[in-house]
């Protein structure tokens, strides 16, 4: 077998960079990116794109801790380079705040970002409420841009993106020999997967230039995330809640608890409303598969269900994919190995 063809199905944060790590790591192959929503109508469009890790229950946390530094140091490089603000990433310092003491005082990721430190009584004096706090510099990572620049990276290495909606992954079959599935929420439906379930997710996006430390509560609810354009303020977690609607009420909720963090705020103007459905799962679904049916095989790798996540992982499991699809095209280019299993 000379050339492989590989599919990713999706064309989020998580499709995207998984096509991309591919096309760059991976010899002679080629990469075609096929899902029914290319940016700015991407899941990924929605979130702030904070390097702040969520945690996953399943998934063990060196794992997470890896993915997260590789993710750090990918955009680290992009954010002291020329192209830094043609692909939206920068770096922002700020604070996370608790009402009481959070049991884990210093989290698996605080020696990833820099400067983290205990907050001191001074910085606590502008969050009456509040009893406790970090202050570190993460990066920020401005989809509206990055996945545009990721969809020029893969096409300017040989890959194709085709606007398609998949219903079963055996469509693929024969014309790629390899299939990777990031298709998020949609992996309920594609793969039956009873796992993954939406958790809706409203934020505003308003402009306040003025605002450049990033505010957030330790619960993760309320959030202040000042980007290069626009302040993203957030937000909501609601469990198995479909509905792409704003809602009124919830955007006044939202744009209250902000102010109460940021007095400032109250100037902000051109506030937008945006809903997103995060593809939550209790652990993210990292490997490979071989679909069977009659005599015909699909190696399927799956990488999918980083819920609010994604972005602070994408890199770091990207790169764990295309490890997996390595190991696929080394049994596919070996076949007498299949007949020693």
């Amino acid at each position: 077998m000379d050339t492989v063809c590989i599919a990713v199905v999706g064309a989020g944060v998580i499709g995207l960079s998984t096509a991309a790590c591919i096309s760059q790591l991976v010899p002679r192959c080629t990469v075609t990116v096929i899902s029914d929503r290319f940016t700015p109508d991407t899941t990924s469009n929605v979130a702030a794109g904070m390097l702040i890790p969520h945690k996953y229950a399943d998934t063990p946390v060196p794992t997470q801790k890896r993915w997260f530094r590789e993710t750090f140091e990918h955009l680290s490089e992009i954010a002291k380079s020329a192209e830094a603000a043609d692909v939206g990433v920068h770096l922002v310092s700020g604070w996370q705040i608790f009402r009481s003491v959070p049991a884990e005082e210093v989290p698996f990721w605080a020696d990833v970002v820099l400067g983290f430190r205990k907050m001191t009584e001074a910085e606590l004096k502008r969050f009456p409420q509040y009893v406790f706090g970090q202050a570190f510099t993460t990066l920020k990572c401005e989809t509206s841009a990055y996945l545009p620049w990721l969809e020029r990276r893969i096409k300017g290495s040989g890959g194709l993106l085709l606007t398609r909606r998949i219903e079963d992954l055996w469509e693929l079959q024969p014309s790629f020999d390899i299939v990777v599935n990031c298709s998020g929420l949609g992996s309920r439906r594609l793969v039956g997967d009873p796992m993954i379930s939406p958790v809706r997710g409203q934020v505003l996006q308003a402009r306040a230039p003025w605002v450049k430390h990033f505010i957030r509560d330790g619960g993760g609810l309320t959030y202040v995330y000042p980007g290069m354009s626009y302040v993203t303020l957030g937000g909501t977690r609601q469990k198995g809640d479909w509905n792409l609607s704003p809602d009124a009420e919830l955007s006044r909720e939202i744009f209250s608890r902000c102010c109460a963090l940021e007095p400032s705020l109250h100037r902000a103007y051109d506030v937008k409303e945006k809903v997103g459905l995060r593809p939550s799962r209790p652990g993210v679904r990292l490997q490979k598969e071989i679909l069977v049916r009659g005599q015909q095989t699909l190696p399927v790798v799956h990488n999918y269900g980083h819920g609010s996540g994604g972005i602070s992982v994408h890199w770091g499991s990207a790169l764990e994919a295309t490890r997996l699809v390595m190991e696929c095209i080394h049994t596919l280019r070996t076949p007498a190995s299949l007949s020693k299993l």
